[in-house]
């Protein structure tokens, strides 16, 4: 999403932006981004679709667990 929008505002857009605009904490935006499954509160996915103006299946993906774990 981050390149996306830095495409169509042709500029670079940085986490830090993000967490600014956002008000989300860098380090949890920065675990959303690099540790998939990573769990963050529905705020947070609110306030990036706001940001991002998109839907959140553009954000999340869901991953079904298995009834073995």
């Amino acid at each position: 999403m981050i390149t996306d929008k830095s495409f169509k505002e042709n500029r670079r857009i940085t986490i830090g932006e993000v967490a600014s605009q956002t008000g989300i904490n860098r380090m949890t935006l920065s675990k959303m981004i690099n540790h998939r499954g990573y769990s963050t509160v529905t705020d947070n996915l609110d306030k990036l679709c706001r940001y991002f103006e998109c839907e959140l299946v553009d954000l999340a993906e869901y991953l079904p667990v298995s009834k073995d774990d």
